[in-house]
């Protein structure tokens, strides 16, 4: 794992194995300070390497490399068993993002707005990696994660525990004028086809984001930003 604030995060979340930091002899800054203090209190390895051995991994590691175990994806029931202690569940599934970066943006949106899981597809998708880790900004550490091998499936399981959904259309009812139901789940679709036709069908709601018909629709990770913001209004 590379990068600061992912990093600081992973060692925050205390939720996987951190064998060693390595940080580069240049680097300096209140966060890399923090981050060496947090790794000393927790017995973690800390080697200072020069900034070329950094570099051989990725050049934006902004000083700062970690070894980590792999994420812990949780099973999908449990998913659904630990969002539904929420007052208003809500869950973001992804149908189809292959940009990591996008990943990323994405799932720190969900943090940021108070999701309370994360929905992937096994196939046909990006999985959670360094470069979505980076992106963002370590929020990963903080949100549980389902990766499935059938989306739709997963789409019947939810509707099964009353969850709602939810699919961000452009085009379709505007959000904000229509009363969306309690638990919910929001699918938002890839980056260049939107949702799959067979996920859009068995959508109980279409919804879209007002705005001017200067540009056709906002990336997903901006209309992910904008639809969690507005449902974190309805459920504070």
């Amino acid at each position: 794992m590379f990068g600061r604030n992912a990093v600081y995060e992973l060692l925050k979340a205390h939720k996987r194995t951190v064998n060693k930091i390595m940080i580069s002899k240049t680097a300096r800054g209140n966060t890399i300070s923090e981050i060496i203090s947090i790794a000393k209190q927790k017995g973690i390895a800390v080697h200072s390497v020069p900034p070329e051995k950094l570099d051989k991994f990725s050049q934006q590691s902004q000083g700062i490399a970690a070894e980590v175990s792999p994420i812990v994806y949780l099973d999908i029931l449990d998913l659904i068993k630990k969002a539904k202690q929420s007052p208003k569940s809500l869950l973001v599934i992804l149908d189809g993002i292959e940009d990591p970066h996008n990943l990323g943006a994405i799932i720190r949106n969900c943090v940021a707005f108070g999701a309370d899981g994360v929905i992937i597809p096994k196939w046909r998708a990006v999985s959670v990696n360094e470069t979505a880790s980076k992106s963002s900004a370590g929020a990963i550490e903080h949100i549980p994660i389902s990766k499935v091998s059938n989306l739709n499936q997963a789409i019947t399981l939810l509707k099964d525990n009353n969850f709602w959904i939810a699919g961000a259309e452009n085009g379709s009812q505007t959000l904000g004028t229509i009363d969306l139901p309690f638990p919910l789940a929001v699918i938002i679709g890839s980056e260049g086809f939107g949702l799959h036709d067979l996920t859009k069908k068995n959508c109980d709601y279409l919804i879209s984001i007002s705005q001017k018909n200067t540009i056709s629709s906002l990336n997903a990770s901006c209309a992910s930003a904008v639809i969690l913001y507005e449902l974190f209004k309805i459920r504070r």
